[in-house]
């Protein structure tokens, strides 16, 4: 299988059955351009095909693991209608393409783990946090619905109290915090975050193929259910790229601000 043309995600083989992929530079923390945005969509499906390929490691390069869109691409998804309509499918497909993807996937999650990259990091199969990593999703803080992937795997990982109470307040969930009420699998040191996920990575590329790729989609299957209130919450999201709040959403965190969001509309 050809990587070559993704160009913000690093890809490369780690040995044989491991592939890794890695998103964002040196000293920096990776911003979900629109091309990252649809590369991390689309990768999925190379995977899946990719008959050298057993497991993938998905990191972050640098400071963090994620973090969130480049608010350059979110104002453009306001104004655009057909930005919108792209940014919709591409976050629809990343969510059930890394679900349906045969192979095994292990993510490793350092510092900020924000946006699309949260998405594929809560999706994995094992997930694997640092203690520093800090857990966010910032929909509405956004001034949008928590659409991307928050209502077909939170609940189901850390309960729907938990589930409700870090989406609709936007609070940060520490590394350690995520693997106390089940939100990842493990957490550990940062130090010793890249040998553990290539351990549990070996562990997983040395066992039986069929019986592990079966075992996964029929576990999927919990999420595959809740695929319909996805469906719905992506829906919502993108009708509030639509209206006021994410104006202001935006705009507060261009000025480093509080955001003091509009009166939702007449008899809603």
């Amino acid at each position: 299988m050809d990587y070559a043309e993704y160009k913000d995600l690093k890809i490369r083989r780690l040995e044989t059955g491991i592939l890794e992929i890695a998103m964002g530079e040196e000293g920096k923390l990776s911003t979900a351009t629109a091309r990252l945005h649809k590369e991390l969509a689309d990768v999925w499906l190379d995977v899946d095909r990719d008959p050298e390929t057993r497991v993938v490691i998905l990191r972050g390069i640098g400071k963090g693991f994620s973090a969130g869109g480049d608010l350059a691409m979110v104002e453009q998804v306001t104004q655009d209608f057909e930005a919108r309509v792209r940014v919709w499918r591409e976050a629809r497909d990343l969510v059930y393409n890394i679900i349906n993807c045969s192979k095994m996937v292990v993510s490793a999650m350092h510092g900020p783990a924000v946006g699309a990259g949260l998405v594929a990091g809560l999706l994995a199969d094992i997930s694997i946090a640092a203690k520093n990593a800090r857990i966010i999703d910032g929909h509405t803080r956004l001034g949008v619905a928590a659409g991307d992937h928050a209502a077909i795997v939170w609940p189901l990982l850390c309960g729907m109290a938990k589930a409700k109470y870090y989406l609709l307040l936007c609070e940060q969930v520490s590394g350690e915090e995520a693997e106390r009420i089940g939100l990842v699998s493990l957490c550990c040191e940062e130090s010793e975050l890249q040998a553990k996920a290539l351990e549990v990575a070996r562990k997983l590329a040395s066992g039986a193929q069929t019986a592990l790729r079966w075992t996964k989609s029929s576990l999927n299957n919990w999420l595959r259910m809740a695929g319909p209130g996805f469906d719905a919450s992506l829906a919502y999201e993108m009708l509030g790229f639509t209206g006021p709040e994410v104006k202001e959403g935006i705009a507060s965190l261009r000025e480093k601000r509080k955001p003091s969001f509009p009166p939702p509309p007449k008899d809603f």
